[in-house]
């Protein structure tokens, strides 16, 4: 029996079509059935968020969750928490904006206070949710809990998958094995720069959905009235990519970063991104994006180049992390230097507290208990004055940023101050920073100083800076007495006499 040809091929086209559609329709009744949970971490937004985007391509139930765990708000052994109060108030914030922000996806974000090992399993129980998506992390005790979550998860069958998300350049691109890191910084800088590519942005999905039947559970109140004192530091991915919008695109400032980055009074003085990195609110690879845009549309230079360069030290110190592991908490650091500290709890805490009668250490150590914050040449000077000066245990200063810093990372927080104390990355060794002449540098006017120390708001600006030298006389006539109003100095401060 004779066929036509054209209706055969019609024949099989529409067979074809039709398996197509069965295909397409199982896949979306399986979208359907299926929830993936999303396990937040220090990833709180919805813009390029990769785990966000794939579980999305899988189903449109998603079921983003954070949880609250109470050992990252423990006392240490020092006796103050990991978590202070200014930093856990820019984290109720994240946490209270990436919930807005899913419900504008369809979405919702599950809040709980516990162990992730114990809740987690117990939420894939409850919801039947097949597999769990997060980022990825690297240090020792965030991996701790991932182990247990995932054994546990997978011992109801259940799978998890890690993302990473959290650099400007991704681990799979880099143009060496992690073991063969550079110790030095511009060594990696050369060769990624060279050989590896930004991976672009992840969209945004839409269209989400959760079920009414979940209990989404209160994000904690507030710790602190008066959270911070310094305007539009306010946790959350809206805000973040405000600030960016404003000091690139409303201010102009990127064009004169490298000239100002310096500063350490006032908000414009630097991107101050950095608090909303440190917990995922902003995409480093989304800020690349709008750096590469402002370079096309205003100018590119110095500056913007730099911004970029800084994303860059923020990988590296997180891939330093990857490659020593529990050695950049080590009194040793990852230079393995046997290095005598002194630990002398008296003189820590006027450190820490403020009181060490010299007034650029002291006025930045009362920025950062008042707002959580300091400028980067403000970290430099304390920290080399806390290891260098005072000689003390330069991991006792690397807890206290941990409690206090907004911006808080656990890589480029340590990583720093392996630096700073010449244990870590640091092609020079002994680098000491002369405060007296960094003061005058940077704060020629005294401006930064009085701001933060009122007591010595009538002392001239070429004598604020060494009130410890003051006369009795010129204390009468500056309205200061040393050892009263204002702290003696707890070391002679004429060695930086210059």
């Amino acid at each position: 029996m004779g066929v036509s040809v054209g209706g055969g091929i019609e024949g099989v086209k529409r067979t074809a079509l039709s398996e197509i559609n069965q295909i397409n329709t199982d896949k979306a009744v399986r979208a359907t059935n299926m929830k993936i949970i999303l396990w937040y971490r220090n990833d709180l937004r919805i813009h390029d968020h990769e785990a966000l985007f794939k579980a999305s391509e899988k189903t449109s139930e998603v079921v983003p969750v954070y949880i609250f765990d109470p050992r990252i708000f423990k006392e240490d052994d020092l006796g103050f928490a990991k978590t202070g109060e200014i930093r856990n108030q820019f984290l109720i914030e994240s946490v209270t904006n990436l919930r807005e922000n899913l419900q504008k996806i369809g979405s919702n974000l599950i809040v709980r206070t516990g162990f992730p090992e114990d809740i987690l399993p117990q939420l894939a129980k409850e919801i039947q949710a097949e597999e769990l998506y997060t980022s990825e992390e690297i240090t020792s005790e965030e991996n701790e809990v991932d182990s247990l979550v995932e054994e546990r998860l997978k011992a109801d069958g259940r799978k998890i998958k890690f993302f990473w998300q959290a650099t400007l350049y991704h681990v799979d691109d880099l143009p060496m094995d992690i073991q063969n890191l550079p110790d030095v910084f511009s060594g990696f800088r050369n060769k990624t720069e060279k050989f590896s590519k930004v991976r672009p942005v992840f969209k945004t999905p839409q269209n989400l959905t959760f079920k009414d039947s979940i209990e989404i559970g209160q994000i904690p109140e507030s710790p602190t009235e008066n959270p911070n004192n310094l305007p539009n530091f306010k946790g959350g991915e809206t805000e973040a990519i405000n600030r960016l919008n404003d000091y690139f695109w409303t201010k102009d400032l990127l064009k004169v970063y490298k000239e100002t980055r310096n500063g350490m009074l006032g908000l414009d003085y630097s991107s101050k991104f950095s608090p909303w990195l440190a917990n995922g609110s902003i995409s480093p690879r989304y800020i690349y994006e709008e750096i590469k845009k402002y370079e096309a549309e205003r100018v590119a230079n110095e500056s913007t180049y730099w911004l970029i360069f800084e994303l860059i030290w923020r990988d590296y110190f997180r891939f330093v992390a990857m490659k020593f592991g529990n050695k950049i908490f080590h009194s040793k650091g990852i230079m393995n230097k046997p290095i005598v500290w002194k630990t002398n709890r008296n003189i820590f805490e006027k450190w820490r507290l403020g009181e060490t009668g010299v007034p650029l250490i002291d006025a930045n150590m009362k920025e950062l208990l008042e707002t959580g914050f300091m400028s980067n040449r403000g970290r430099q000077n304390v920290a080399s004055f806390l290891v260098r000066d005072l000689q003390i245990d330069w991991r006792w200063g690397a807890a206290w940023f941990e409690s206090q810093l907004i911006d808080y990372d656990v890589c480029s927080n340590w990583g720093n101050w392996l630096y700073g104390a010449g244990v870590g990355n640091d092609p020079r060794d002994n680098r000491y920073f002369n405060i007296l002449k960094q003061a005058t540098n940077y704060d020629a006017k005294g401006e930064y100083v009085k701001h933060w120390l009122p007591e010595l708001s009538d002392v001239p600006a070429e004598k604020v800076h060494s009130v410890g030298l003051l006369s009795n006389d010129e204390q009468r006539r500056f309205g200061v007495r040393i050892g009263v109003d204002y702290p003696n100095p707890i070391i002679d401060v004429r060695k930086w006499k210059i």
